[in-house]
């Protein structure tokens, strides 16, 4: 049976002054309540969320995943609407959200993320259409996958619907920030495969995965028609794939594993 639903969108944040904003006010008519953790930003992003209203909670960051499902934990209600800092609602995903939470009908939602990079929306690289379920019921899902890359895990028999409109995505102002977030997520990456016994293969892993990501992103996806862009993303999508296993594989050296 179908019912109306109030929503309780949550977002977690650690310096995120110049999107936060934004972020929230894309949720205004959308979201009965905003919950927002943050781990204790040394910037305004405190300040911008306090201002626009919201429920805002300060949480160590053990994790992405961690500290999602820390955060959705702290939502009045069920139905869980997850955004990060750096998305936001379009207008035509605004129509389809609410269309949703007057006649609710399936346990969760999906829609596609835009992403916008240096200035230019991608539509190609494998970057677009690039489907997250964002919207759910609590009670049927929760955060899980491999951290940095979490996913919403539903329960086995769960019903979910895609919904038409966007989420867009502001990844990255400039490619220093990229490069810079590529570093902290390959250590991520590298410790999360160490722990899960993984090893690093100097053929397989370090030479030709960071070949064959590129080969992928820009000719199989198409990546050379986002031009520059596209082949920058590839690039440095490969640079990535690389320094994850040479950290993996530095890390199975100094415990002796290989």
């Amino acid at each position: 049976m179908s019912q109306s639903a109030k929503i309780s969108a949550v977002v977690i944040t650690f310096n995120e002054e110049k999107n936060i904003g934004r972020c929230l006010d894309s949720l205004k008519g959308v979201a009965d309540e905003i919950v927002v953790v943050d781990s204790f930003s040394t910037d305004k992003t405190e300040q911008i969320c306090i201002n626009k209203g919201v429920q805002f909670f300060k949480n160590p960051f053990n994790g992405h995943i961690e500290q999602k499902n820390y955060a959705m934990s702290q939502a009045k209600y069920d139905y869980i609407l997850s955004l990060d800092a750096d998305e936001a609602l379009s207008e035509e995903l605004k129509k389809s959200i609410l269309g949703a939470k007057s006649n609710w009908k399936y346990d969760g939602h999906s829609f596609n993320r835009l992403t916008n990079y240096c200035g230019k929306w991608i539509r190609y690289c494998g970057w677009y259409p690039d489907e997250k379920l964002r919207l759910w019921d609590r009670k049927k899902g929760h955060w899980g996958g491999i951290n940095p890359h979490d996913r919403v895990i539903m329960d086995k028999g769960s019903s979910v619907s895609r919904l038409p409109g966007d989420l867009f995505h502001f990844s990255y102002h400039t490619i220093r920030q990229h490069i810079s977030q590529i570093n902290s997520f390959s250590d991520i990456a590298a410790q999360a495969a160490y722990e899960s016994g993984r090893r690093s293969n100097l053929i397989l892993d370090i030479l030709l995965n960071p070949l064959f990501t590129f080969a992928k992103k820009y000719l199989i996806k198409l990546g050379f028609l986002d031009g520059y862009a596209g082949f920058v993303i590839s690039v440095n999508t490969s640079y990535g794939k690389f320094l994850k296993y040479v950290k993996l594989r530095e890390l199975n050296k100094k415990n002796k594993e290989i």
